[in-house]
């Protein structure tokens, strides 16, 4: 058994709601609207945009570092307008409203620029739900020192990215951030020496270098079934978007056995669960054991705005950062801070996200557990005793350093992560 930690997290209280007046956009025509809303939210840094129907009118919406904001209330006929718009310009069929479509429009923005936005069409009670997906081309977003590890889990995870072959699982839920963990490390191994090829659903970013497939659903084009085209064309670095189905995951097993370095994502709640995960598609254990490098599980977190955020002196708590105290400078870890909200932030009180991660490379002793196909439980007990910095320990320490705040990541990282060691 291993022990609980005592809890030492307090919230320290949630940003201010933002007050923002919505767009006005009910006098113009469908081309200029839309192309107010999409420039609108591409200016706030969203990553999405949607559109969503009620029975009065129609909510436009947009995502931003992870959370819902309105923008705008459009008349019903304008938003059908809108709508058909879009769908003609992401190559959609217009007159198609009873069945989920997908398409892709290269937007240009007026200054030069283009942004990709991947849209997707679902029939509701009242009409179309629409989601555009804002997608921008600048590969130098996809960099490794610039997702979040803690210096130990970088240095953990490039060792990781060093091997000629084997098994890389990212795993966590979506919105996570797995995908910008798989290009920025493919980015890093895309030096010319090496046959990089993905298989996604769908290509979200298209990266120089990758030679990228997507699947296609409607024509039976399966994960599966590419990793198996795939394989025929003699690739070193192989990437898969997602491994959902026994056939996947088993092929890629066989793959990293076989001499190739394999990325794959799966959905688990921390890097045990990800073994979990592949055994339960009935993967071979010993294989499993052979192949697997290493596993990274991972949340995505707000960072707090730097121009306004709020500090609280914690000197009455001094074992607050004490498990992570050896990984502080003297300086840090002596306050904790809040949300606040400004004009900078646009009154949200963040300006950013950033990971919060397990690293988990595995050893000798690991590959003895998973060949045994033991429970997820023993894969953490090895990993605590071989030290792996945990979920809590690099929530803390995001804590500790002023990035966030203890309100975000209980809103984030699921409880038992953060309040036990378990």
């Amino acid at each position: 058994m291993i022990a609980t930690m005592p809890v030492q997290f307090a919230r320290s209280g949630a940003g201010k709601t933002p007050d923002r007046s919505l767009l006005d956009v009910t006098n113009e025509s469908p081309e200029l609207a839309v192309a107010d809303l999409i420039r609108h939210a591409i200016d706030r840094g969203a990553s999405d945009l949607f559109f969503t129907p009620n029975e009065q009118h129609v909510a436009v919406s947009v995502r931003h570092l992870g959370i819902i904001r309105p923008i705008a209330i459009l008349p019903n006929d304008q938003a059908k307008r809108c709508v058909a718009m879009i769908k003609a310009n992401a190559s959609m069929d217009t007159t198609e409203k009873r069945r989920p479509a997908d398409g892709r429009w290269i937007f240009e923005r007026g200054d030069g620029s283009v942004v990709d936005l991947r849209i997707s069409a679902i029939p509701t009670l009242h009409g179309e739900d629409l989601a555009l997906r804002i997608l921008s081309r600048d590969s130098r977003l996809f960099v490794l020192e610039n997702l979040g590890m803690a210096p130990g889990q970088f240095s953990d995870y490039q060792t990781i990215l060093e091997g000629q072959s084997g098994l890389i699982l990212i795993s966590g839920p979506t919105g996570s951030g797995k995908t910008a963990t798989l290009y920025s490390s493919l980015v890093r191994l895309a030096n010319g020496a090496s046959k990089i090829n993905t298989i996604e659903n769908p290509i979200e970013y298209a990266i120089e270098g990758l030679r990228q497939s997507q699947v296609n659903p409607m024509t039976g084009l399966t994960f599966a079934e590419l990793l198996r085209g795939v394989l025929r064309q003699s690739p070193d670095v192989i990437m898969i978007g997602e491994v959902r189905d026994a056939e996947t995951a088993q092929t890629a097993v066989h793959a990293a056995n076989s001499g190739v370095l394999v990325f794959a994502t799966v959905h688990s709640p921390a890097g045990p669960g990800a073994i979990q995960s592949m055994l339960s598609y009935g993967v071979n254990p010993q294989f499993l054991a052979a192949s697997l490098r290493g596993v990274v599980a991972q949340r995505l977190v707000r960072t707090l705005c730097p121009d306004c955020r709020v500090s609280f002196d914690i000197s009455d708590g001094p074992m607050t950062f004490e498990e992570i105290r050896p990984l502080l400078a003297p300086d840090q870890g002596q306050k904790l801070w809040a949300a606040a909200g400004c004009d900078k932030c646009d009154q949200s009180g963040y300006t950013g996200r950033t990971g919060v991660f397990e690293v988990m490379p595995i050893s000798s002793d690991m590959r003895r557990v998973i060949s045994d196909a033991r429970p997820a439980r023993d894969i953490r007990e090895v990993s605590l005793a071989e030290k792996m910095l945990t979920f809590r320990q690099a929530a803390l320490l995001k804590v500790a350093t002023g990035q966030t705040c203890t309100e975000e990541l209980f809103r984030v990282i699921p409880p038992e992560q953060l309040l036990s060691l378990e």
